[in-house]
């Protein structure tokens, strides 16, 4: 039987090759199908060049009377795009390639585009916005900071406000009515974290015309992997302050310094931890000694437990000054600047002020810094990245690295992943990542990549995931 079953499986192997040689793997197939709305679009480019700047301005309304009439978008999208490529020759001197076109129509089918680098994937993103823009429901062009936000919608504004569209940015420090304005607009630039906590603004609005949002219709994501897979289950929280007193946090700080780590599973220590999770367990010797140290400082009464149910406002703060002396570092997790203790994302390495810790954590780290403890904030509306780009009703998106995550944007975001051919051959060479066995190797390593660099007097530009990591290279 496994004979047969090994052999079956064998054949049908070489039977999705044959069909793969004959007909195109499947990516091959959708781009030579989206193809033909590209050489219809080509077809109609002779007339548009043909119209003045009036004329083609007029194709809007046009198009959108068309869809009061019944059309849909997909019947507009070659001759759209056909009037988006002239409007970006006239205004930026810039035309959309044909595999831009493609990449574009991809973009609206609600799927991602990957794109290689310098492939010109801030001017495919005008071909979907435009086209998507004429329905009224506005579009969002979802970019990583605020810099690339307020730079695409310089850069490609000129091609929308040629077309009669209207361009809005969002940033973080606007008041409601600023964002309110951009938010009206026919198309939105602005960043993932700015989107997600203007929705849970929205939620936590006591009147309907205190929103800033009118609906979650179309997106468009640039760097799709980044926001959407890296950071997909990174939790957004606005928060309000407790009513709880800070000092229990600077009479616990006092005692974790006098607890000691546990170096090997069931060796001696008062806690282990589990530094992927940043996590911090307490061991049954810990539990003894925590709470012969908490009887000390008049913490915990006579014959009372640690874990009793009135003392687990004593185990929450333990477990954050713990997490704060053992896993989270100066200088790397945070910097302390001007008495303020001050997240750096561990992303960008950029710091984040006014951002704070949750769960007691960020009061813990500043009783260890020695700067003053404010109240701990109570959770008031929360939500993922992932779960708030699954509220659209089309999302898209755009990288230069989606294939190697294709499974998990179908599995979580039912987002099929087009691989879009460069417009020229490539003569890059991409070399396979390296794998060390130990982190000294790989840092002797990329040393010596450095030094072969400045050698040859080529520029090197290294990128690490912590501040204590670029400093130590």
């Amino acid at each position: 039987m496994l004979v047969g079953h090994a052999v079956f499986r064998s054949t049908g192997h070489l039977l999705r090759q044959l069909l793969t040689r004959v007909f195109g793997s499947r990516n091959e197939r959708l781009v030579r199908g989206y193809g033909r709305a590209v050489r219809a679009a080509r077809e109609l480019e002779p007339h548009i060049k043909s119209l003045s700047d009036e004329a083609l301005r007029a194709k809007t309304d046009e198009f959108r009377r068309r869809l009061k009439e019944g059309a849909t978008v997909d019947d507009l999208l070659p001759e759209a795009f056909a009037v988006v490529r002239e409007a970006a020759q006239r205004t930026l001197r810039m035309r959309h390639f044909d595999v831009q076109l493609i990449g574009g129509i991809v973009l609206h089918r609600g799927m991602i585009a990957e794109m290689r680098t310098g492939e010109g994937k801030t001017l495919v993103a005008t071909l979907p916005a435009y086209l998507n823009a004429l329905t009224g429901e506005g579009v969002h062009i979802v970019t990583v900071n605020e810099y690339l936000a307020q730079r695409d919608a310089d850069w490609m504004g000129p091609v929308y406000r040629f077309l009669g569209l209207t361009v809005g940015v969002i940033k973080n420090a606007q008041s409601p009515s600023e964002k309110r304005a951009a938010y009206a607009c026919d198309i939105t630039y602005g960043t993932n974290n700015e989107f997600g906590f203007d929705y849970l603004r929205d939620n936590l609005a006591f009147r309907l015309e205190e929103r800033v949002q009118r609906g979650v219709a179309f997106a468009v994501v640039d760097e799709v992997d980044s926001i959407l897979i890296d950071e997909a289950r990174t939790p957004l929280i606005i928060s309000g302050p407790a009513e709880e007193s800070t000092e229990l946090y600077l009479r616990i700080n006092e005692l974790v310094p006098r607890l000691t780590r546990q170096k090997e599973e069931e060796g001696p220590g008062d806690f282990s931890l589990e530094e992927k999770t940043k996590q911090v367990h307490i061991t049954e010797a810990g539990h003894e000694h925590v709470e012969q140290l908490m009887l000390q400082a008049g913490l915990l009464k006579e014959g009372e437990s640690l874990y009793d149910p009135a003392n687990i406002r004593l185990m929450h703060h333990l477990n954050a000054a713990l997490r704060a002396h053992a896993l989270y570092k100066r200088d790397v997790e945070y910097i302390v600047r001007g008495g303020e203790v001050i997240i750096v994302d561990e992303f960008t390495g950029r710091t984040m002020p006014g951002r704070r810790w949750s769960d007691g954590l960020h009061q813990a780290v500043e009783a260890k810094e020695g700067v003053r403890v404010r109240e701990e904030n109570q959770t008031v509306a929360s939500i993922t990245f992932q779960n708030y780009f699954r509220l659209y009703k089309k999302l898209s998106g755009m990288t230069g690295t989606a294939d190697t995550e294709a499974p998990e944007f179908m599995q979580i975001y039912g987002l099929e992943v087009v691989v879009i051919p460069t417009h020229r051959p490539m003569i890059r060479k991409d070399n396979p990542d390296f794998v060390y066995l130990t982190q000294g190797d790989k840092f002797k390593a990329i040393i010596e990549d450095i030094r072969d660099c400045v050698t040859r007097e080529q520029p090197a530009l290294v990128g690490t995931t912590s501040i204590e990591t670029s400093e130590y290279l």
